[in-house]
């Protein structure tokens, strides 16, 4: 939703929950939180990607970087960010949505219905629209989850889903995808089969997602048809969300997230690995 659609939400009789997932990777908590305290949404709560909306990593990296959290996990979050049963909620982050789009992923599989404030705040100080400061500490929440509500793929699951013609899209930067410049996990390359679509390409100049045209014919260009089964994994599930996010923001079927994405595909040695192309 865009900033003034929100703004005119917050006037009316049913205002939405707004909560800050302010994220940036390798940030920390501490660094996230402090980003939330200079500037954030009146009225808007911080929820920690980290350990709200991600389990501990566990021995061997098995479930990746971002392992998916418990229903537990996500439940006590989003309570003690004010998240109420039947109130709409509303995420967002800095500017990008990527934390916000994580937000909104595991919220939705776990039966919260969400929407992310595209832009982020930046988009609502360009409208021009109050920013409050300091912490906000909400009413405690009373929210009850259920899982299963959206697509989540395992990568035991991923060869099978290839094999039955569905498509996998990776939606890291295009040079980890070819293998080029990998910092983060221990290995470099991608799941043969994939096509490279890189999260922040679906994004405008100003921090918005494109719209539904341009991402068919990102597609298109990636070598994916934008109506096919499709799944989408990342480096630990951030930018799959959000690439899942802009999918269907665009009127495509939500695609399956493959939380565990890279970082969690690598841990088992007996899995191939591709570098270079576009397509593995």
């Amino acid at each position: 939703m865009s900033a003034t659609e929100l703004a005119r939400e917050l006037e009316g009789q049913a205002p939405p929950t707004l909560v800050d997932v302010r994220w940036a990777l390798g940030a920390g908590a501490e660094a996230n939180h402090t980003a939330y305290r200079e500037g954030h949404l009146p009225g808007a709560s911080f929820l920690d990607l980290e350990s709200a909306l991600s389990d501990p990593p566990r021995q061997g990296g098995v479930g990746g970087r971002h392992p998916m959290p418990s229903l537990e996990r996500v439940e006590e979050g989003l309570r003690a960010a004010g998240v109420r049963e039947g109130k709409p909620v509303v995420f967002y982050d800095a500017r990008t949505s990527l934390g916000a789009a994580r937000a909104w992923w595991v919220a939705t599989y776990y039966g919260v219905p969400a929407r992310v404030l595209d832009g982020g705040l930046a988009a609502w100080e360009a409208a021009g629209l109050p920013v409050d400061s300091g912490d906000l500490q909400p009413t405690e929440g009373d929210v009850s989850l259920v899982a299963g509500t959206k697509d989540l793929l395992q990568a035991s699951g991923v060869i099978g889903l290839l094999a039955e013609g569905g498509q996998l899209l990776d939606s890291r930067p295009s040079d980890r995808f070819r293998g080029e410049n990998e910092v983060i996990d221990p290995v470099a390359g991608h799941i043969p089969g994939a096509r490279s679509l890189p999260a922040l390409s679906l994004l405008d100049d100003e921090g918005g997602f494109l719209d539904g045209d341009a991402i068919r014919a990102l597609l298109r260009d990636a070598g994916a048809e934008p109506d096919a089964p499709t799944a989408v994994y990342c480096g630990s599930g951030v930018q799959a969300a959000h690439a899942a996010l802009a999918l269907e923001a665009a009127g495509l079927d939500s695609p399956a997230v493959c939380v565990g994405s890279w970082s969690d595909w690598i841990t088992d040695l007996a899995r191939p690995v591709a570098t270079g192309g576009a397509d593995g």
